[in-house]
């Protein structure tokens, strides 16, 4: 397989796109809501991210090569891998924002708050880097137990909704940015074209987003106006060389256990959600070994807290949608060598400035979208029922984002009265909203094992998930929740009601032989 072809570059603007997503999040949250100093963020978290996102994606682009040549084929398709969206959000608002609000609270001054709260990251960052690395070692047995359609449900909602869909609404708010690019995305791929003279169509699709950005938008045209995410600043650009932080680490072990209850769920998660990835990449035909690809998905997560980073780094859902455009190996090499360049020099703000996110919005609706499609076409059809089932849980987490979403733009606090409200007067379950929501990877997995096992007949077994799942909610690894003013988040307590739901739910299917008998008819 070649270094480099064609579709890597198409490959390399969607996936450099979805890792600048992140960091512009990163960079709201540092700069503008923990108002982080700038030093820490340019000197210390920008090149922990760069150390972290060079060393995993050359080791996936060497994966894929080795795949490559063992199986003689030249179309692998290197692991997609960068920040992690979800603990970008949980590390953030769930463990530094609380850790400095504590710190201000016993009146420590804003800088010593300030250092607390970073501390506090890497130290999640950090137990999310161990739990990975030691799940690693287990991969492939758990590879064997699970079912395909248990692990492909997930990776497939969340394409839908939180990918295409909320990608999606943007070019429904920017009509004349996304309806343009997701229609030349949609002909070129779906049509299965290719543009003359060997123009990617993504290049193609961010340059001409960009262009109708700055021509149309940011020049008052338009009645929704893109502003620049970042801005010019020219004081920051420079070589910031990456350096462990050994005190500050040793330093964050103290906050080891009392965030245990953010970081730990958000390992499993991380651990769980690359797993899928896995089994995603063999559905599109690249079986690639599981240990080292989640080891080495652990050590990223390591080296970004040694370095001063408190964001771990995953692997990403959507391999199949970067095959399909022709991405290979190269497209993960180029990605490491532009971060590293971008972050190590300060040059970042540049780009969040010059280049919004809606210009290259169509790619990543057609990425999610694709790998909605992957987790029919790659199970059996007697199995679709538990894909579909699989499903509802991500639906759980997209409402309860978007319920966020409002509330947080109302300026309205959380509380039980407010959301017993909304229930009421809606008709809206919104409890069943966040109890769906806390630890929903986890509950995907497990409803959609115990119904492929019940369209197996294996109503034993089918029971087996189902007490799994009432022992992961007496854990506190679903459906726990608690309320704060700022948010309703997960809680490592056990969860009762759902303990005794699940367990009476896998009473009925242990008894199913004694109150049924199997019939001939259709399933669907």
């Amino acid at each position: 397989m070649k270094a480099f072809v064609k579709g890597d570059l198409d490959g390399f603007f969607a996936l450099a796109l979805d890792n600048l997503i992140n960091l512009l999040l990163i960079s709201s949250f540092c700069l503008g809501v923990l108002k982080f100093s700038a030093a820490v963020f340019y000197d210390h978290i920008l090149p922990a991210a760069a150390v972290s996102l060079l060393v995993g994606n050359l080791f996936y682009a060497r994966q894929a090569r080795v795949l490559a040549r063992r199986e003689q084929r030249d179309d692998v398709c290197a692991l997609p891998y960068g920040i992690s969206l979800f603990t970008v959000l949980a590390y953030s608002l769930l463990v530094m924002l609380p850790a400095q609000q504590a710190a201000l609270a016993r009146g420590l001054a804003k800088p010593a708050a300030d250092l607390e709260a970073w501390r506090a990251g890497i130290a999640a960052c950090l137990a999310s880097g161990v739990i990975e690395l030691l799940g690693g070692l287990w991969v492939d047995k758990l590879r064997r137990h699970i079912p395909r359609a248990a692990l492909l449900a997930t990776p497939a909602m969340v394409g839908l909704l939180f990918i295409s869909g909320d990608f999606f609404f943007k070019c429904i708010a920017y009509p004349d940015i996304g309806f343009v690019t997701l229609g030349l995305i949609c002909a070129i791929y779906y049509g299965r074209m290719k543009l003359k003279g060997g123009v990617p169509a993504s290049l193609l699709v961010i340059v001409l987003g960009t262009l109708i950005a700055w021509l149309w938008h940011r020049q008052g045209a338009s009645e929704a106006p893109l502003v620049p995410v970042g801005r010019l600043a020219a004081e920051h650009v420079g070589f910031h060389f990456p350096v462990p932080v050994i005190g500050d680490l040793a330093a964050s072990l103290r906050y080891i256990v009392p965030y245990l209850a953010v970081s730990l769920p958000m390992g499993l998660l991380g651990l769980v959600g690359s797993l899928q990835c896995l089994e995603s990449a063999e559905a599109a035909g690249d079986r690639f070994a599981g240990r080292p690809a989640l080891v080495m998905n652990g050590l990223g997560t390591l080296a970004a807290a040694l370095c001063g980073s408190p964001y771990p780094t995953t692997l990403y859902y959507g391999h199949p949608g970067w095959k399909a455009i022709g991405a290979r190996a190269g497209y993960s090499t180029l990605n490491a060598a532009f971060f590293t360049l971008v972050l190590l020099t300060g040059t970042f703000s540049y780009i969040a400035y010059a280049v919004p996110v809606e210009a290259g919005m169509a790619i990543l609706v057609w990425i999610g979208a694709t790998m909605f499609i992957q987790a029919f076409s790659s199970v059996s059809v007697k199995h679709y029922p538990a894909v579909a089932i699989g499903m509802l849980p991500p639906v759980a987490g997209f409402a309860a984002l978007v319920t966020r979403h409002a509330l947080a733009g109302a300026g309205v606090p959380f509380s039980s009265e407010l959301l017993g409200r909304i229930s009421e007067t809606r008709n809206y379950a919104l409890r069943g909203v966040f109890a769906g929501d806390a630890g929903y990877i986890f509950m995907s997995i497990l409803w959609a094992g115990a119904v492929v096992e019940m369209t197996e007949r294996r109503f034993t077994r089918a029971a087996l998930w189902l007490v799994v799942a009432a022992i992961f909610s007496a854990l506190g690894f679903m459906h726990a929740t608690i309320i704060t003013p700022f948010d309703v988040i997960g809680a490592v307590q056990p969860a009762w009601p759902w303990v005794a739901g699940y367990l009476a739910m896998a009473a009925v299917l242990a008894a199913m032989p004694l109150i049924a008998r199997p019939t001939d008819g259709p399933m669907l």
